[in-house]
This record gives C-alpha cells, sequence and structure tokens, in this order.
C-alpha cells in the first residue's frame, strides 16, 4: 500500500512538472506579446516641403519689354522696354506710366486716353521679356546682383553665383530675404536636400529677392 501511494505521488509530481515546462514558454509567450504591443510605434511623418511661391499677377517693372496691340488701329501699335523712370511714351498720348501696374491696369488706361480714337474699344498689352535682379551673398564663389529674364529658383541663382563655397556653406539654412510690402519676411531653405534629390519643392525667387547663403559651424 504505502509502495502504491509513493508511485502515484511520483507520477502526479512527473505530471505537475510536465504541466508546467508546457505552460512557462506559453507564458512568456503571452507576456513578450503583451509587452510588445504596449511600446509606442514611431509616427511615419511625411516629408516636409520648402515653400513654394503660388502663382501670382504680374507687376510690371522696369526693364519690362512690353507689345502694346490695338485691333482695328494697327497705325498705334508699340513694342518698347518701360523705361527707368516707369513711362512708356505712347502715340498721340505722349508718356504714360506702367510700372507697377498690371497688365489688365495699362489696357484700361490706355483704353480711357485713346476713348475718342478707337474703333474697338480693345488694347491688349503683352510682356515679351521681363529682366529682374536678385542678390545672391554669403559662402558662394562670386557673390553679387544677378539679373534675370526668366523665372529663377533660389538653388539656381546660387549656381549663377558660382556655387557654393563648400569648405564654408550650410546648405541646410540658406536664407531668402523678401520685402512684402511694408514688412520683410526671411524665408529657411534646405538646399542640400534638393540638391540631393532627397524631396523639397522649388523655391522661385521674386525681384530683390536676397539669397544669403551661411556658413557652417566647426566644432573641434
Amino acid at each position: 500500500m504505502t509502495m502504491m501511494k509513493t508511485f502515484v505521488t511520483d507520477v502526479f509530481e512527473d505530471k505537475g512538472r510536465f504541466v508546467q515546462w508546457l505552460i512557462k514558454p506559453a507564458l512568456g509567450l503571452v507576456l513578450l506579446a503583451v509587452v510588445a504591443g504596449c511600446q509606442t510605434q514611431p509616427a511615419i511623418l511625411p516629408p516636409t516641403s520648402q515653400t513654394t511661391n503660388v502663382t501670382e499677377v504680374i507687376t510690371l517693372r522696369e526693364g519690362d519689354v512690353l507689345k502694346i496691340s490695338f485691333p482695328g488701329s494697327a497705325n498705334l501699335n508699340t513694342t518698347q522696354p518701360i523705361r527707368r523712370d516707369g513711362m512708356i511714351s505712347m502715340p498721340l498720348v505722349g508718356e504714360v506710366k506702367a510700372v507697377g501696374k498690371t497688365p489688365a491696369e495699362l489696357e484700361k488706361d490706355l483704353i480711357d486716353l485713346y476713348s475718342t480714337q478707337l474703333v474697338s474699344k480693345v488694347v491688349t498689352v503683352e510682356v515679351q521679356s521681363s529682366v529682374f535682379p536678385v542678390y545672391v551673398s554669403g559662402s558662394v564663389l562670386r557673390p553679387g546682383k544677378i539679373m534675370s529674364d526668366h523665372p529663377i529658383t533660389a538653388l539656381e541663382a546660387v549656381m549663377e553665383a558660382g556655387g557654393f563655397d563648400y569648405t564654408k556653406a550650410n546648405m541646410k539654412k540658406v536664407q531668402v530675404t523678401r520685402r512684402e510690402g511694408e514688412s520683410t519676411r526671411v524665408y529657411v531653405l534646405n538646399l542640400k536636400q534638393v540638391m540631393e534629390g532627397r524631396g523639397g519643392e522649388s523655391f522661385y525667387l521674386k525681384p530683390a529677392d536676397i539669397v544669403y547663403v551661411p556658413e557652417k559651424f566647426q566644432w573641434f
């Protein structure tokens, strides 16, 4: 009887060890899954893009070459640049201010000035070419004024100025200073990212924008 009791006890003890051997790994896996589920996953943020210019109404500037047409009165047609004083010289009516106006506004002014002489109350003003200055300074090879007759980006302006001085230039924090009405706004561009093709949109300059390439800090 004692031997039977001992045998049964040993069987149950062995069975208990076997059950524990099965349960422990399972509990470990459950705990691992719970812990993993509780960990905060890093947020995947979309890449940021640089500030870009929106399409704006053209404002006439000094140096713009205008083609002015009078349908029905071809003898009045003219093509000429806006002078440094902001004026153009028109047949029969003389000096007309053009700087600071949109083509549509200048068209309206010309219709008013020629109102008694036009068969058709239509005048078209077309900008044939436009030259404007931008300025590049800082860690570039040839800082100074750049005259452009086409839309130009900040990176293109830097390249026109000889490119970056790679020994000093901080291409990640290029500044564009722009006068907007009575205030001044500064944009910070990562042109290194643009050059490497890792995103970022082209940042187009406006007349008289100042592009500044700062120096990078060197720690010893």
